[in-house]
């Protein structure tokens, strides 16, 4: 990365923050409307459908049919957000691995606090075994609260018993929602993205009347053993850098393959901007070799 590109791309992020102290319905127009300029490539396709009861896009490569299937949960705090909204990141990885990308619909909080994102993406998953496609052909994906709750989902299926899919990406998790992570503060100057804020405004609507280091909230209080191998990707500007360095912390103590990808100098979910970011372009492409690799092994290490 080119000292250039990490300053226009700093400044374009301090352009117009999320304002956190908006209404909820005010908060997620905003977001929605910026991401709806976000440019997807012409090859892709996107349908509504139904998993497992809860809305989801697919999203997928025109012309290319594939058995694997990355099941993705968009980021925003567990507040904000949508499936929508996370198509041009989705179609980044659809476009690199091949694969089927379904965004997920879960319900966002405050109307549905924890455990509703957690029951969704659940049903989601289990949604996709019931239509006959083999765990093994499955990876969990997400940034942000997406990330941490792809990592959540998979401690609820694994304690459920239900089999669990090939691999887990992680794109800057947000795993604990204690946020108690020392790059909360540390790191607060350089974070063009996040800020403290916001954080504590989304951990007060999400977690309601529940413990936020519940390990289905925050994952990286929970027992990790058992877990499918894990790609963690993190920039080393953001408040929740602490979140993945703990992670990984708690995977490779649970017996996880787990990779821990921190990028230096880039901000949080950093792959979202490839376009403008050769730090971007690089961290998909390893993370559709982490993929691919996966599902070739069927997770196995």
């Amino acid at each position: 990365m080119s000292e250039q590109q990490q300053a226009e791309l700093d400044a374009f992020l301090r352009q117009a923050p999320v304002d956190f102290s908006l209404p909820v319905d005010a908060l997620r127009a905003g977001f929605e409307e910026v991401m709806r300029h976000v440019p997807v490539a012409d090859n892709i396709r996107t349908t509504p459908v139904v998993l497992g009861g809860v809305g989801a896009i697919y999203v997928v490569v025109e012309g290319v049919t594939s058995a694997e299937v990355i099941l993705y949960f968009h980021g925003g705090g567990y507040v904000i957000g949508s499936a929508a909204s996370s198509v041009p990141l989705a179609a980044e990885l659809a476009q690199r691995t091949g694969a089927k990308v379904i965004t997920v619909d879960y319900r966002l909080a405050p109307e549905n606090p924890f455990p509703a994102a957690v029951d969704d993406a659940r049903a989601a998953y289990q949604g996709l075994l019931s239509q006959g496609v083999a765990p093994g052909k499955i990876a969990l994906a997400g940034e942000s609260a997406g990330g941490g709750l792809a990592v959540a989902a998979a401690l609820a299926l694994r304690d459920a018993a239900v089999t669990l899919p090939a691999s887990i990406l992680a794109m800057s998790p947000w795993a604990d929602l204690t946020l108690s992570g020392e790059t909360f503060l540390e790191k607060q100057p350089v974070d063009a993205v996040l800020t403290g804020d916001g954080l504590r405004r989304s951990v007060t609507d999400y977690v309601g009347t529940a413990n936020a280091s519940d390990p289905y909230i925050s994952p990286i209080f929970g027992e990790l053993h058992g877990l499918p191998p894990m790609l963690i990707q993190s920039g080393s500007r953001e408040i929740l850098l602490s979140d993945s360095l703990r992670l990984a912390s708690r995977a490779a103590v649970g017996d996880v393959r787990v990779t821990l990808d921190v990028v230096p100098g880039v901000p949080h979910v950093f792959q979202a901007y490839a376009g403008m970011l050769d730090e971007g372009e690089a961290a998909l492409s390893r993370a559709a070799n982490f993929l691919s690799y996966g599902w070739g092994t069927g997770g196995a290490a």
